[in-house]
C-alpha cells in the first residue's frame, strides 16, 4: 500500500528530526507544570510591604515639582517607596525621571553598605545576605535596564534581589528555581537568546513536522488495527 509507505517513512524520517524537540517540549512542559509559579516568582520571599501613608498635604505640588525637576512630563506617577515619596515623571521624549517627592531631585546614590538593609526589608525569611554587587547595565533576566543592586540571600533557591540604586525599591526578583524555569522554556519555545519569541519560523516548521508526525502516526495506526480486525474475522471464518 503506498499511503501505508509514505506514512511509515515521513513517520520515521521526521521522527528522527523532530524527536529531540519533543522531547524538550514534554520535559519542559513537565517542569514548568510542576513548579508553581509563585515559587518561580518568589512570592514567597516577599515581605509585606512597610512604608507609610503619603502624607499628601506636606508635599510640594506636581507643577512644583516638574518645575525643579526641570521635567515637563506627559505622564507622571506618586508612589512610596523606602527612601521616601517619589515622581516618576515621563517627558514627551526620552526616559523618565525619578525624583524624590520632597525634594524635586534625584536622590543621592546609596553606598554599599546601605543596599543590604532595603533588600532584607523587602525580604522573608531567615536567610543572610550573601554578597551585594553593583551592576551598571541591568543583566537581562531582570527585565529592567539601567543600573541595580543585587543582593544574594542563602536560602534553598539562591533568591536574589535586584535594588533600585535611586529608590532603594526591590525591582525584580530571581533565583535558581526562576533560572531553571526560564532554561525550560527557552528550550520549549526554541528561542535560545531571551525566550520573547515564540512565533518565529524555526517553531512554526518544528510544529507542523510534529503535527505530520501525528498524522502519520493515525495512519499506520488505523492501518494495523483494520488489518488486525481483518485476520481476527477471517479467524472466526475458519472451521473449528
Amino acid at each position: 500500500m503506498k499511503i501505508l509507505r509514505l506514512s511509515t517513512q515521513l513517520h520515521k524520517w521526521i521522527g528522527l528530526i523532530v524527536g529531540l524537540q519533543v522531547l524538550f517540549w514534554v520535559g519542559g512542559g513537565l517542569v514548568m507544570t510542576a513548579i508553581p509559579i509563585e515559587t518561580v516568582r518568589s512570592e514567597h520571599r516577599v515581605a509585606e510591604a512597610q512604608l507609610e501613608p503619603l502624607a499628601l498635604d506636606a508635599l510640594p505640588g506636581l507643577g512644583e515639582i516638574a518645575g525643579l525637576a526641570g521635567v515637563a512630563p506627559v505622564q507622571a506617577d506618586l508612589h512610596g517607596t523606602p527612601r521616601g515619596p517619589v515622581w516618576t515623571l515621563k517627558p514627551a521624549s526620552g526616559d523618565a525621571v525619578i525624583v524624590s517627592a520632597i525634594t524635586g531631585r534625584p536622590f543621592a546614590p546609596m553606598s554599599r553598605d546601605e543596599v543590604p538593609a532595603f533588600a532584607k526589608r523587602a525580604y522573608r525569611g531567615e536567610a543572610e545576605v550573601t554578597g551585594v554587587s553593583y551592576l551598571a547595565t541591568a543583566p537581562e533576566e531582570t527585565g529592567k535596564t539601567g543600573p541595580l543592586w543585587r543582593v544574594d540571600f542563602a536560602d534553598g533557591e539562591k533568591t536574589s534581589f535586584y535594588v533600585s540604586p535611586s529608590t532603594g525599591e526591590v525591582v525584580s526578583r530571581r533565583s535558581g528555581v526562576w533560572r531553571l524555569f526560564d532554561f525550560f522554556w527557552k528550550l520549549h519555545v526554541m528561542d535560545w537568546d531571551d525566550g520573547e519569541d515564540f512565533n518565529h519560523p524555526l517553531i512554526i516548521i518544528t510544529t507542523a513536522l510534529t503535527l505530520i508526525i501525528v498524522i502519520t502516526g493515525f495512519v499506520l495506526l488505523w492501518v494495523r488495527v483494520s488489518r488486525d480486525l481483518k485476520v481476527m474475522r477471517e479467524n472466526r471464518k475458519k472451521p473449528k
